[in-house]
């Protein structure tokens, strides 16, 4: 019996659908690098058709990991397979995802397409994509809401062409645990050559059910789940991988699986997917909350203080939670802040370290205390080396108006050297500055969402993170970044939306 569990993670493809999420280059590859750290078996790249601009991002997410596969998703037509073939097709680490709808109202009202003419599409995408692949995923998209008779029939036919994995998605998070047990069960039973492929499933969380639907699969023969770091994705996201992992692992004794999952490096990786994308991780989330562990029942800390058994599952260390520490000074070295990042995991190049330890100076003349989350924050907000990015923040000056009114004089410097001026007037220094930002930089059709403000460690002089998510053209973008400077954070979060806001314009299709 395969007690094997194969973990295919999305967040770079399905999680990037999450409305304000826009990552760029540089950041799937800090996300992928994290991904092979954790263990993920198979790394869902991206879409290489949908622009030039992902296509290299897939590109360069393949050739900077080494252990995981990795795959594009594509529509099953030769143009799409031809983008993954041109993208990845020359490394040996990597395969293509292909993928297209079969319930009625996809076939009817989407694609316009009969059984026989999707049947067709089917065979002719897998075939084709069989001569450059020998790692082929099918999707059966909206499986959930497909005829179990067709979704044989296109599991025949792909079988055939040469499919190597057969996922089963439930795209509308439709399905419930003994439904989607009896698709499992139903394709298994009555499709000729089921037992040469890799069964998958693929879990939205519309109704609440994706972890339940996804582990309960695991029980008809599925041995391949697909998920998002935190659970991120459309609508209400996919099911969170973590989850996953660390219900397999403390509850081996019941499932008898194992994954390839190094749970010390799931808190790593659920914070930087969060701080990337800026998607804030709720409180009581499962496994990497942060009241997951917390205890505030007198009967529940008193069990804990005794044994902490009692009321804990799963140990926080266990998937990489530490205490928080003060652990850096004014005078610590350079090669003292290298020890400090490889004992919490984390491998500094470096010329990575030079830039970083920079920061790390300035950020002691005005922070008495540092602690473990400040120095980790300098390491993953790393300024993009995306070249695409054509603006940063120079440097502001504000005046206080009558009434209350801020005047701000900023200064941009556009990536040919020449520097931009703007001047702006608002109700506070931030609006103020963010009006001069616009009228130095005119993009039109934007328009400030979102404003959000967290502080990373402890203290009054805590590093402040600021996310802002800008509307441009009916598209949603995002934007990031730290200082102990909240004023100075949140002027560069605006430009790094608008950076990417330029990025996408010229070089992003929606699909």
């Amino acid at each position: 019996m395969n007690n094997r569990i194969y973990l295919f993670d999305t967040t770079l493809r399905d999680g990037e659908q999450t409305p304000g999420v826009n990552l760029n280059q540089d950041e799937k590859v800090e996300i992928a690098l994290r991904l092979e750290k954790l263990g993920i078996d198979i790394i869902e790249a991206g879409f290489a058709a949908a622009s030039p601009g992902d296509a290299a991002a897939v590109r360069a997410v393949a050739k900077a990991v080494t252990k995981p596969l990795v795959v594009s998703l594509a529509r099953t037509n030769k143009e799409d397979i031809d983008a993954v073939i041109n993208a990845i097709g020359d490394f040996d680490n990597t395969g293509i995802h292909i993928f297209i709808a079969t319930s009625p109202i996809h076939r009817e009202r989407k694609l316009g397409m009969t059984k026989e003419q999707v049947l067709e599409k089917a065979a002719e995408s897998v075939a084709y994509a069989a001569k450059h692949f020998s790692h082929i995923e099918f999707s059966c998209e909206d499986a959930t809401r497909t005829e179990l008779e067709f979704l044989s029939e296109v599991a025949e036919k792909v079988i055939e062409a040469g499919a190597t994995v057969l996922n089963f998605p439930d795209t509308v998070g439709y399905t419930t645990p003994t439904e989607y047990i009896k698709l499992f069960e139903y394709v298994k039973a009555n499709t000729p050559g089921i037992e040469k492929v890799r069964l998958s499933c693929h879990c939205h969380d519309d109704l609440g059910l994706a972890l339940i639907n996804s582990i309960s699969s695991i029980g008809a023969g599925v041995t391949q789940v697909e998920g998002c770091i935190n659970g991120i994705g459309e609508r209400a996201g996919n099911v969170a991988l973590e989850e996953v992992a660390a219900l397999l692992e403390t509850r081996k004794d019941y499932y008898g699986k194992e994954t390839g999952i190094n749970l010390v490096e799931i808190a790593r990786t659920s914070k930087l997917v969060s701080r990337l994308t800026g998607i804030a991780i709720p409180p009581n989330k499962a496994v990497v909350g942060g009241n997951a562990y917390s205890h505030s029942s007198g009967i529940h800390q008193d069990g804990v203080i005794k044994d902490k058994s009692t009321y804990e599952i799963l140990k926080p260390e266990t998937i990489g939670f530490t205490e928080t520490k003060l652990v850096m000074g004014k005078l610590s070295g350079r090669n003292a802040l290298k020890k400090r990042f490889e004992k919490l995991g984390y491998t500094v190049g470096d010329e990575q370290l030079k830039e970083i330890f920079s920061k790390y100076k300035n950020l002691a003349d005005r922070k008495k205390e540092i602690f473990d989350e400040d120095i980790i924050a300098l390491l993953e907000t790393q300024p993009s080396k995306d070249q695409s990015y054509i603006y940063n923040f120079k440097d502001f000056s504000l005046h206080i108006l009558p009434d209350n009114q801020y005047r701000a004089f900023v200064n941009i410097v556009h990536q040919d050297g020449s520097v931009i001026e703007g001047i702006g007037e608002g109700n506070g220094p931030i609006d103020a500055i963010y009006k001069g930002i616009d009228t130095a930089i005119s993009i039109p059709d934007t328009e400030l969402i979102d404003y959000k403000i967290n502080s990373i460690s402890k203290g009054k002089d805590s590093i402040g993170e600021v996310f802002v998510k800008v509307r441009s053209k009916g598209s949603l973008y995002q934007g990031r970044a730290i200082n102990v400077d909240i004023i100075v954070a949140s002027a560069d979060a605006y430009i790094d939306a608008i950076n990417r806001i330029s990025a996408h314009s010229e070089d992003y299709s929606t699909i």
